[in-house]
């Protein structure tokens, strides 16, 4: 049975990660209606994937916060506005149809977004966050067949590591997190990369330096044994030692595909990144980007910018729904909802209600 026409929103924001929450909550203090939708099942885009206990150091007025304690915050945030959360459903097709008219029907709307479940999304107008877009975790080139059996991409739970040897692939950020993250709680943790330079963030790298992690450069791992793993051998210089290894975290990157995005008319550079203006509006009027997504002269991918992004993308498709309407519509403390930060009715907590996912189509 195909989907019928299930939702119609002001501003669609594609991809549910901490700059689309916030981006939510902005359009709800602007009186936008506003749905969210991510292929991923739950809220919080890649911290949520792959790193919700994670510390988090690049958020203003925030030394450090778990991304999971992140993305609660921002979820408490928007739930006074009452986003739709479409999760788990891909965004597809783009129909652009005219803006104004009869909220009723299609072309009483600037845009209808079909999702991979079927579902038809009537928007206004709308803001790409969607980070990298889908991403896959390369593999390893020795002992990808063990996924799930001692060898894993994520580390959602750092206290499953408690009391184990975890060896660690790779020399990017999240390689190097994972490391300094776990070598209080595993037995030991070793890291191999291919390199002597890591490309992780020199300061990370110096803190890892200090640690007891033990660090093997110019090498790699050249057999996984075991079933589940037990050992790994690892080859430097063509002599190879033996590793213990409860865990293989395979750090290596991932392959970023923006997919059906690329059929949406918008200019995109290098296949990843949607190019915008200083309005952060895309090449086709009424569409936005904001956060690690978009493309400009200057641009600095940190959640914090991205914060920042989604706003003026929020306040510019607000102009753009109604050209008499301020972009900027005065400081948010005049707009806070009840139950605020700062009164006597203020959230302490987070619960599931916060977020309610839309019915699937049948």
């Amino acid at each position: 049975m195909t989907a019928e026409l299930q939702t119609s929103v002001d501003v669609l924001i594609v991809g549910a990660g901490p700059v689309g929450l916030f981006g939510a909550y902005y359009a709800g203090v602007r009186g936008l209606s506003t749905a969210m939708l991510d292929s991923l099942p739950e809220p919080g885009g890649q911290i949520t994937a792959m790193y919700p206990e994670k510390a988090i150091f690049d958020v203003a007025g925030f030394p450090a916060i778990r991304g999971r304690e992140l993305v609660a915050n921002l979820v408490a945030q928007a739930a006074p506005f009452s986003p739709a959360y479409l999760l788990g459903e891909q965004a597809v097709g783009l129909e652009r149809g005219v803006a104004g008219g009869d909220p009723d029907s299609d072309s009483g709307n600037a845009f209808v977004v079909t999702t991979s479940t079927g579902r038809r999304v009537r928007a206004r107008s709308i803001i790409v966050t969607g980070g990298i877009g889908t991403f896959t975790p390369r593999p390893l080139p020795t002992g990808e067949e063990m996924l799930g059996r001692g060898v894993v991409h994520f580390v959602p739970d750092p206290a499953e590591y408690a009391g184990l040897d975890v060896v660690i692939v790779g020399g990017g950020d999240s390689a190097v997190d994972w490391a300094l993250l776990l070598e209080p709680i595993a037995k030991s943790v070793a890291l191999v990369h291919r390199r002597a330079a890591f490309r992780a963030h020199p300061h990370s790298v110096e803190v890892l330096r200090a640690t007891s992690v033990q660090i093997i450069t110019d090498a790699q791992v050249s057999a996984v044994l075991g079933d589940p793993v037990s050992e790994v051998r690892v080859e430097v210089g063509g002599e190879v030692s033996v590793l213990p290894c409860h865990r293989l975290v395979a750090a290596l990157g991932f392959i970023a595909n923006l997919g059906p995005l690329l059929e949406w008319g918008l200019d995109i550079q290098q296949r990843r990144h949607v190019v915008v203006d200083t309005t952060m509006a895309s090449s086709v009027p009424g569409v936005y980007a904001a956060g690690d997504i978009c493309e400009y002269p200057g641009k600095v991918r940190l959640i914090a910018t991205g914060f920042g992004e989604v706003a003026t993308a929020v306040n510019n498709a607000v102009k753009y729904l109604d050209p008499s309407a301020s972009v900027f519509p005065g400081h948010l403390s005049d707009y806070a909802p009840p139950g605020a930060l700062g009164t006597p009715t203020s959230p302490t907590a987070v619960s599931s209600a916060a977020v309610t996912p839309q019915p699937q189509p049948s």
